[in-house]
């Protein structure tokens, strides 16, 4: 098997999702055979938004020849990576070089995991909801936008409220009785505005 592990192993993060890895090559004579090529070795280490560790699943990318560099997609964002990469020969892969570790930024959030609807009376509504699955970086807010639909099905004017991140619940007041309101809803972190929800709700005729 190959001697020595590739040398001065360098990492480019391009965006939440993507990186790129470059490393030199090793000296001819230490492949010890047929350079097949390069492997890396990469492996998230923790979500930055949750500190839970989880079984590490180990993912590995072939790079045929002598080529020095790769990319490494489908990365989860603000999350904390290491790496290493090795030579490869007929005979099987050399050693490892030394672990490199490396941070993806953050991303926008997946959309809010429910958006619940109770306790109407005529002229307010109670809304639950549950926070992003995935975060993907830190939340700064939601963004709850809803309108009332008559009865021919038109949509009217569209209202937007801006609410604070560690909110899990609203009461909309001053609705009117008898009305079907449509709400959209999602998640902000810096990078912007994650995929929203979608929820109707009718408001009672009379008490």
């Amino acid at each position: 098997v190959p001697m020595v592990a590739p040398g001065n192993v360098q990492v480019q993060v391009i965006n939440s999702t993507l990186a790129k890895v470059h490393w030199d090559p090793v000296p001819l004579k230490t492949v010890r055979g047929h350079l097949q090529g390069y492997k890396v070795y990469y492996w998230k280490v923790q979500s930055l938004s949750r500190r839970s560790r989880r079984h590490v699943e180990k993912k590995i990318l072939t790079f045929r020849g002598n080529k020095t560099f790769g990319m490494l997609p489908g990365l989860e964002p603000y999350s904390s990576y290491k790496l290493n990469v090795r030579v490869v020969n007929g005979k099987g892969e050399g050693p490892a070089s030394p672990d490199k570790v490396f941070k993806t930024p953050e991303g926008v959030p997946s959309s809010p995991s429910f958006l619940k609807i109770t306790n109407p009376t005529l002229d307010s509504l109670t809304l639950e909801w549950g926070s992003p699955t995935h975060p993907n970086g830190v939340l700064t807010s939601y963004t709850l936008k809803f309108q009332p639909i008559n009865n021919t099905h038109e949509l009217g004017p569209l209202v937007e409220i801006r609410i604070p991140a560690n909110e899990s619940s609203l009461i909309l007041k001053n609705l009117n009785y008898s009305t079907r309101y449509k709400f959209y809803f999602n998640a902000q972190t810096s990078v912007g505005s994650g995929s929203q929800i979608t929820e109707e709700a009718v408001t009672i005729m009379d008490e």
